[in-house]
Formats: C-alpha cells, structure tokens, sequence
C-alpha cells in the first residue's frame, strides 16, 4: 500500500490485482504524512477572519499571497496570549504545522503563535507611541490653541522642490492675494527628515515679525513614506511650537501622529492652505453684510435711543417741577414760623411753657402729699388687725405643743416597757448567767469544746468560772456513760 512520501514524489501504481484505497485509509495516510511535517513559519495576508468563537473562543480565517490562500486556526489559548487583535488586511508572521479534519479531508494550518510582520508591525508601533501622546495630554482638544479667522503671515514648512509648495502658493494667490506668504524648506522624507522638520518648524517659529500659523504639509504616498510624520521627537516639536501649527500630510485617509497632535488636521495640503486663507471674495461679501448688519443695528439704537431721551425729557421735566413745588411749600411754610416773624416769640413760649409746668408740678405734689397722709392714718388699724391674727395663731400652736407632749409620752413608754422585756429575755440567755449557775466553760487550744473526747491526757485545759478562770492539764478522759452506771452500783 503505497502513499506520497515526504519528497512530494506521487506514489507507485498498484500492483495488478491489489486492492485500491478506500476514503479513510487515504485520508489517514494524508494526515499521517501532514503530521510528519516540520514546525513552520508562513507570512501571509489576514482574510476572512472570524472570532473568537462565542462558545468555543478558536478563530477561524484564511491566510493568503498573490497566488495562494490556505485556511488558518488559532486555538483560544493561543489567541488569549496575543499583543494584538487580528483583522483583515493584516500582514502576519504565524509559527506552528499543518492539520488535517479527518470527517471532511480539509486542511488547515494550525497556528502556535503569530506576530505582526511588515506593515503591520510598524502600524503597531505607531499606534503604542500614539496610545502614549495621548495619554501624556498632546492630544487633548482643550490643549490645542486656536487658528486666527482672517491669517495675514503664513509660514510653510515642507520640500521646495516638490509640487506641494506649488499648489500652496496658488491656492493662496487664487484665494487671498493679501496672505503673505514665507517658505521655509526641509526634506519630508528618507533619513534626518524628522531633524529637519523640526529645524525648519523652529526657524518659522522665530520669523520676525511672527507668523499668524504655520502649515505643515507634503503630498501623499505610501504609509513608509508617511512615517517621517510619525516620528516622536517631530511630534513633540509641533506640539511645543510656540506659533498654531496646521497640518496637511498626504491624502484624505491619512492620518499621522503630527495630525493628531496639531493644533489642525486638514486632509490634503491645497486644504491646509484653504483653511487659513478665506476667499478674498468671500471677505468682501461677509464686509458688506456686516456693514449693512452694522447700520441697521445704528439706526435701530438711535432711533431707540431718541424715543428714550424724550420720555427721560418729559419725566425730567416733571419731577423738577414737583420738586420746586415742593420746596416752594417748605420755604413758605419757614416764612410763616413765629420764630422767624417775631425774634421774641421763642422766648415767650418757653416761658408760657414753664409756667404751666410749674403748675402742674404744684398740684401733683400736693396730691401726693394727700396721698401719703391718707395711707399713714390707715396704717395702726392695720397693726392692730394684724397682731390680733398673732394672738389666735399663738393659742393654737400651745395646744399643739400640748398634743405633741402627750403623744411623745405615750410612745416613748410603750417602747421603755418592750425596752426592758427585751433586756430581761437577753439577762436569762446570758453564758454569765449560766455560770453564775455553778456551770463552766471548758477550753482547749482552738477553743471552746463542748465534749470530753476532744482532750487527750497531757492536752492544756483552761477552765472558765463566773469569777474566774482554772489552767491546768488533763491526766485521764473518762466516758460520761461508764461513770454514770459506776455511781448507780455504788448506790
């Protein structure tokens, strides 16, 4: 049973009466020569892309050249592992072997891990270095300084030998012939074109007098071609310039890290030269409607203004004449004082005046006077009312004193009788009294002991009398019981 070798040799004819090959035994003698394969790595272009797989999390995509395409798997583990997203139109680097479906005999690479080639990998590093301008704040719309509506000193930065140059001078001259217009050369692109843009922004930037922006721009042409406008020290120099910096690089799909970070991006350079620079046309119209907008508001506020100054007039008018009416009145009213027709009016007054006062005073003393007089007469009516109340109040608080007496007697000699009960219960219990009795304590060393069998002969043995105490020590311990029967016999 012969099969393709490794050396893409076709097998050997069958024999003559040999049997032929089913489906599966080809299949598996494919799938065993794909196996045997080396590692490889492929270069190849991203199409038809598809995933990850919502259940599985595999992506599923074919990877070309101009003559062949072949389909391509990524396992999820490998995929989770990427720096970067697949997408169509990517150029990629992939590493791992050929595979072979059995069920449905389809071929597919199998990737192990895949890394971005050409293209593609510069795109990523200007996408990383463009992820960091903007996250260092060159990007943000705030920091980005405005372009003046009506620019009359332009300065250009770009190759003079170009057609650029051109089609911006005849864009200005076409549409502004005022805008004057200084070039200022450098290379845009190959090797120190950065260097010289940057040289070449400066010395616009210390034009004297200044210019009113600068434009930086050249034609299109491939993304290499582009990349000296990706470059990051260019980048931080157009956005530190001190003068507004326009930028029009290449075509309208093109779009470089020294737009992004321009204080205006424009598509095309003829664009960038539009924007600051508005038709001479179109500034004579837009001076005429301002003009006209400008006469009609005049004559709107003067008339407006006239009908105000009548109506200030009539009310100015009016309020002058109430005011003097009203002084007139006062000055009258000051010229029919007495003070002022007759000196001696004044005094007169104050005399009149004290007189009546002193009047007054006499009566309200004397009415005073009468007042206390009255009172002081009523006054030992009232004493003698008062201390009759001290007579009755004096008799009852005796016979209280009285009551109080009698009922402490009574209580103190019903608590003297229970007193001296007390006393004679507590005498009869008292050990003295049992002792006086002709009863006597016996002690031993912890203390009082109430049977003979807590002393053993020799034991220290204080007895206790009602006059006295007896000290001693025991020789013998008889039992109580033994010496009672003892005596019974001897009787």
């Amino acid at each position: 049973m012969n099969a393709w070798n490794l050396t893409g040799t076709a097998p050997q004819t069958p024999a003559k009466g040999e049997d032929a090959l089913s489906v599966s035994q080809a299949v598996e003698l494919a799938a065993n020569a794909l196996d045997a394969l080396p590692m490889l790595t492929v270069i190849g272009e991203v199409t038809g892309f598809r995933g990850p797989n919502a259940r599985s999390g595999h992506c599923y995509f074919q990877i070309k050249d101009d003559a062949a395409a072949v389909d391509c798997i990524v396992w999820r583990g490998t995929y989770a592992k990427r720096s970067f997203d697949l997408r169509d139109g990517m150029e990629v680097q992939f590493t791992g072997s050929f595979n072979l479906y059995k069920p449905t005999g389809r071929m597919s690479f199998v990737a192990r891990s895949f890394t971005l080639a050409g293209e593609g990998l510069l795109r990523q590093q200007v996408a990383a270095l463009a992820e960091k301008l903007r996250r260092e704040g060159l990007m943000d719309e705030a920091r980005k300084r405005p372009i003046p509506a009506f620019c009359t000193r332009v300065a250009v930065v770009t190759s003079l030998s170009g057609a650029v140059i051109d089609d911006v001078k005849r864009t200005l001259r076409r549409r502004n012939p005022l805008v004057e217009l200084v070039c200022v050369g450098a290379k845009v692109q190959g090797e120190g074109a950065p260097a010289e843009l940057i040289e070449g922004l400066a010395r616009a930037a210390a034009l004297d007098p200044a210019p009113d922006c600068i434009l930086l721009v050249r034609g299109g042409g491939s993304f290499e071609d582009l990349m000296t406008f990706n470059d990051e020290a260019l980048a931080r120099a157009v956005a530190s310039c001190p003068v507004p910096v326009v930028t029009g690089i290449g075509h309208e799909p093109d779009q470089s890290i020294c737009d992004m970070v321009s204080d205006r991006r424009c598509s095309t350079p003829t664009a960038a030269a539009e924007s600051v620079a508005p038709a001479i046309g179109d500034l004579i119209d837009l001076l005429h409607a301002r003009e006209r907008r400008l006469c009609a508001a005049t004559s709107s506020l003067v008339r407006g203004a006239s009908g105000g100054v009548g109506a200030l007039l009539a009310r100015f008018e009016g309020a002058m004449g109430a005011r003097l009416a009203q002084e007139r009145r006062v000055l009258d009213g000051l010229g029919n004082r007495g003070c002022l027709r007759s000196p001696g009016y004044i005094v007169e007054r104050r005399r009149s005046e004290v007189a009546q006062t002193a009047d007054r005073f006499e009566r309200a003393v004397d009415r005073s006077q009468e007042r206390f007089a009255g009172a002081l007469e009523g006054m030992p009516r009232r004493f003698h009312a008062a201390t009759a109340r001290l007579s009755a109040f004096g008799h009852g608080l005796e016979l209280a004193d009285a009551r109080l007496r009698a009922a402490g007697e009574g209580i103190a000699e019903a608590r003297r009788r229970d007193l001296g009960a007390q006393a004679a219960k507590l005498d009869a219990l008292s050990p003295l009294k049992v002792l006086a009795r002709g009863y006597a304590i016996a002690y031993g060393d912890s203390g009082v002991q109430v049977s003979a069998h807590a002393f053993a002969p020799g034991d220290a043995l204080r007895v206790r009398f009602a006059d006295g105490e007896v000290s001693g020590t025991v020789d013998t311990v008889s039992d109580r019981g033994l010496s009672a029967r003892g005596d019974e016999e001897e009787r």
